[in-house]
């Protein structure tokens, strides 16, 4: 641990500020990555699918730990002292409480908030989880549903992406001059080995990966789902064109607002983005089930917390586990350094109380009432007409789920739409924020310059148009990449869970608190 004087300052990057080794790691990884894709997508397929089993198999149970002594620690760091310490050398915050909501729900929803809002209830309701088998009635089944649905989008993913791991980047970069990387996380551990040599780039590159992995998906996939959608509402034949054309807007949107910055084009993105889900969850309660969203949501959420620690550790199913709550587990840890550094960037000024209660409480909260809402009301709808959701749903098209929904909406081509808009826009706060925390890795300090950040964006987008080619095989085989990057990630996230107390205690007293 630094003594309250000392201060590092790390050796200047190469080649003109990018740290060049973690630049040809990473870059060159996934460029071999696409290569051998397009190559042999099938002998690609075969060994990640070979590396995701032992990923999950190995680290599932330690992970699930991680997650839940993660949200444990950082609610007992909101409650005393620790709480009023205030984080990253600013009296005050650069963004108003409704900006820095918005950009962090965006940041970490992406369009998982859309597609798996509409499809995962209806999975879990077609095919119930283990823990809680058959319900008693399709009533009981719909509330378990969304019950497991809240687990996987709730205070556990959420934590992991940024409490503890935020409190220990604001420390040791802006008030001990670190870098901005991931490296950093292992400095109180490792020390200076930590910051030069292979250590440091081999985790700063595990971690770019494991981002733009988690991130190319979502891209590649959009234009998918877009061309799926534009063909259903409009007739426009679902051709690569059409979704190349997809990509190329989504690119320009997302890179040129990652060039404008934090307070400018990344936080009007998202503003815009929280006020359309605004707009479309009052639509809903209007117009939707109202009555069963609200039943649904309490009774549900009740659940959640009856079943909280079950469910978090629950082991007797591992085909189950591989694909549902390990899976999930896997894609958010693999997030965890570098959403951890995007929020200490954007929380300056902030407490760690106020912090830790939006990500691992008020951040859940919200997205929970959402999963109801949107989930809720296809429940509703297939419980008052079995089929009418399972049916498109059928072998996990979660496009198909959502529109099957918004098609039995009032105004449903404009429904339809504003969800296709919505589900773009989440995308594409995602695609800003993650291409300006990549360009921070590679420069090691908050304001990343503009060509770095042009060229992360655009490769970004470029790698999903190529891997889309070659169909929805080469995205899911980055996706479930994701989860084999997610074991060394989970290394480095580990230590945070001593050393973010460690650092609040010494912050309070520094603080005179």
């Amino acid at each position: 641990m630094l003594s309250d004087n000392e201060s590092v300052i790390p050796p200047k990057s190469l080649f003109s500020e990018i740290d060049l080794p973690v630049f040809l790691v990473s870059g060159g990884s996934l460029g071999l990555f696409v290569l051998l894709s397009l190559h042999d997508i099938e002998m690609v397929s075969r060994w990640i699918s070979a590396g995701f089993y032992a990923s999950t198999r190995l680290f599932g149970f330690y992970w699930q730990v991680l997650l839940l002594a993660t949200f444990i620690i950082s609610l007992a760091l909101v409650i005393g002292r620790t709480g009023r310490v205030r984080l990253g050398g600013l009296d005050k915050p650069e963004l108003s409480n409704f900006k820095w909501i918005s950009v962090i729900m965006c940041t970490l929803l992406a369009g998982g908030g859309v597609f798996w809002a509409a499809a995962e209830p209806m999975a879990h309701f077609i095919s119930p989880p283990p823990l809680f088998g058959e319900g008693s009635s399709s009533i009981d089944t719909a509330y378990n549903a969304l019950a497991q649905s809240f687990m996987h989008w709730g205070f556990l993913p959420w934590s992991i992406l940024s409490s503890l791991t935020g409190i220990v980047f604001m420390y040791l970069h802006y008030e001990k001059g670190l870098p901005l990387q991931p490296r950093t996380l292992l400095y109180p551990l490792f020390g200076e080995k930590a910051l030069t040599g292979p250590l440091g780039t081999i985790v700063d590159a595990c971690s770019v990966l494991a981002v733009v992995a988690g991130t190319v998906g979502p891209i590649g996939f959009l234009g998918l789902q877009v061309g799926y959608g534009l063909e259903k509402l409009f007739g426009i034949p679902n051709t690569y064109g059409l979704q190349l054309m997809v990509l190329v807007g989504l690119i320009s949107i997302y890179t040129v607002s990652a060039v404008s910055g934090v307070t400018r084009g990344i936080q009007l993105l998202s503003s815009a983005n929280v006020l359309l889900a605004i707009v479309l969850m009052v639509f809903l309660l209007s117009f939707g089930p109202t009555s069963f969203i609200f039943n649904s949501y309490f009774h549900s959420f009740g659940i959640y917390l009856n079943k909280f620690i079950p469910m978090a550790v629950f082991r007797e199913s591992s085909e189950w586990l591989d694909w549902w709550t390990v899976f999930f587990w896997g894609w958010f840890l693999g997030y965890g350094p570098l959403t951890a550094m995007f929020v200490a960037r954007i929380s300056r000024g902030r407490t760690i109380r106020e912090m830790i209660v939006l990500t691992s409480i008020l951040a859940p909260l919200m997205t929970t009432l959402w999963l109801a809402i949107l989930g809720g009301t296809g429940l509703s709808l297939e419980l008052e007409n079995p089929g009418i959701i399972s049916e498109p749903f059928a072998g996990t098209n979660l496009p198909a789920a959502l529109f099957a929904i918004t098609g039995q909406l009032p105004t449903d081509l404009l429904i339809s739409v504003a969800f296709l808009l919505l589900t773009i826009i989440f995308v594409a706060t995602t695609g800003d924020s993650m291409t300006y925390a990549v360009s921070m890795v590679m420069t090691g300090n908050d304001h990343p310059q503009a060509y770095v950040r042009v060229f992360w964006g655009v490769m970004m987008g470029v790698v999903a148009a190529l891997l889309i080619s070659i169909g929805s095989g080469g995205i899911s085989a980055l996706q479930s990449f994701i989860v084999i990057t997610a074991v060394p990630v989970s290394l480095i996230l580990l230590p945070s869970l001593w050393n973010a107390p460690k650092i609040a205690r010494k912050m309070a007293d520094q603080q005179g608190l």
